[in-house]
């Protein structure tokens, strides 16, 4: 029935405008979250008890995000050592298929990141974000030299993070063993440095080494977190969404547990320093907290390799403390324990507390999941080997193709590639630090030339089934070439490498 009746439509247009208007109010509110990743240096699996209970080290914060968000129990950094996981963080793509095929780089390596390659934080920064680095960055810039080749502090920094997509930037270059020990602040030198620092502290050792008056070792990790904190107190009162990549410089050596936390593990230094780790982990969860911006905050914690012989690992599993669990090796490795790794999200909007993941991840998987939360798609140059987190931390299911397989990486440049419970090792040892290293290999010439182990029944890689299953083989290596031949993992068009076409560790490509 027809009404004409001129309240009646003046009401409804009024109520129209108002439906409208709630609408896109909501659609306003509806802004992707915020998000903290923070990246531990040189820490094992077992040092967390929420994903290793027999764990000695007390981490009480760090088993609390657990059990507000999500643990994933088979996540992987893409390398076993440090720069190369750096790289692939940040841009979605393996490190091996940059200029740098092995091991890490030093001081004064220029910058590894192409600055027209798309990274989190460029992609975040162009849809919105204000983005910021605090910390051990290790992927190269380029400093400013004198005549003679020597660095001149004086002069800005290029090819620095905030060339990389970072608003605000501030850290050191490398490793706390590896000089010169300087901040950088958005491309400048925070202080001159004006004399080198001794090699050794009662807790710690590092290189002899220029060193500013305002870089004090035992305080850059209380330095970056107290900076972390602050930032995430300033930008919760603008309406900005943020990205904050925290990347400590520790546990990894030299081994620094403030005064307060020395001897508080009853294990060693290292015990101490995870314990103040996982302290201040607690103090910046809080400081979201009270900042009012849990809800709409995804904090993920996560480190860039396994724990190092530097923690005298021997010396903490004579005290009942493993640091990688139940898996072989550490830090280095193409073992598991190089680069099995825990991994937690904590995000209450859309990760279910206390929820547990299986999925196979890996930290080159940042961009695609970035990309998902903004409602872009990769193109094919970006990502190259990133897949989207975003379905497993809402809890959907997935089929088991969600990643068909995952390529590791070791020290030496050795490749492994896992999918599903198989994984195969294309070198006779652990490619790393641990038994038999490369040189032990080449001396026995006993050993099979690759590996292959059932993660399933087998997860501490205790028995090589290469000659049981060389159907197996065949099938896992085929597909490790044509990853590395098609310059992607991901489906999509194939791209270039970088770099050299051949590398010493392809040695079953023809």
């Amino acid at each position: 029935m027809k009404n004409n009746n001129p309240n009646f439509i003046q009401c409804f247009i009024v109520l129209c405008c108002v439906f409208q208007f709630s609408c896109t109010k909501g659609i306003e509110k509806a802004k992707p979250p915020n998000i903290i990743y923070v990246l531990a240096d040189d820490m094992g699996i077992g040092d967390i008890q929420a994903f290793y209970p027999e764990g000695k080290i007390p981490t009480p914060n760090l088993d609390q995000m657990a059990a507000d968000g999500m643990r994933f129990t088979d996540a992987h950094t893409a390398s076993a050592v440090c720069t190369p996981t750096r790289y692939s963080i940040l841009t979605g793509r393996y490190n091996w298929r940059s200029t740098l095929k092995e091991g890490v780089l030093w001081s004064d390596d220029k910058g590894l990141i192409d600055t027209s390659r798309t990274t989190v934080a460029s992609l975040l920064k162009d849809h919105g974000y204000h983005t910021a680095y605090l910390g051990k960055w290790h992927l190269g810039w380029n400093w400013g030299h004198d005549e003679e080749g020597n660095i001149d502090f004086t002069k800005e920094v290029s090819h620095n993070p905030n060339d990389n997509g970072f608003d605000y930037a501030y850290g050191h270059i490398a490793s706390l063993d590896i000089p010169p020990y300087v901040y950088v602040e958005n491309g400048k030198v925070t202080e001159i440095p004006t004399d080198s620092t001794e090699s050794k502290d009662k807790y710690g050792w590092w290189r002899m080494g220029m060193t500013a008056p305002d870089f004090k070792h035992e305080d850059v990790t209380p330095n970056f977190f107290r900076r972390a904190i602050s930032y995430v107190q300033d930008r919760a009162k603008t309406d900005q969404p943020f990205f904050l990549y925290l990347a400590l410089p520790s546990p990894h050596s030299p081994i620094l547990p403030s005064e307060k936390w020395q001897g508080k593990s009853g294990l060693n230094p290292y015990g101490d320093f995870v314990m103040m780790i996982d302290d201040y982990m607690g103090q910046l969860i809080a400081a979201v907290e009270e900042s009012g911006a849990t809800d709409e905050t995804m904090i993920i914690f996560v480190t860039d390799n396994g724990c190092a012989p530097a923690a005298k690992i021997d010396e903490l599993i004579e005290a009942g403390h493993h640091p990688s669990g139940i898996y072989r090796g550490h830090k280095a490795d193409i073992y598991e324990g190089g680069h099995r790794v825990p991994f937690i999200v904590k995000w209450p909007q859309a990760v279910k507390a206390g929820s547990v993941s299986e999925k196979t991840i890996c930290t080159t998987d940042l961009l695609a999941t970035c990309a998902d939360l903004v409602n872009y798609k990769l193109k094919d140059h970006e990502g190259e080997d990133s897949y989207s987190m975003l379905p497993l931390l809402k809890g959907e299911t997935l089929d088991e193709n969600f990643r068909e397989a995952t390529v590791h990486h070791s020290v030496n440049g050795s490749f492994a590639i896992r999918k599903g419970e198989w994984k195969l090792i294309m070198c006779g040892g652990s490619g790393g630090w641990s038994y038999p290293t490369p040189q032990e290999v080449a001396e026995m010439d006993s050993l099979p030339p690759v590996q292959l182990y059932n993660m399933k029944e087998d997860p501490s890689e205790t028995r090589n089934l290469e000659a049981k299953y060389p159907e197996r083989v065949q099938e896992l290596q085929d597909l490790l070439t044509k990853y590395v031949l098609e310059g992607r993992s991901t489906p999509g068009i194939a791209q270039e490498n970088d770099g050299e076409k051949k590398w010493k560790q392809l040695w079953w490509i023809d």
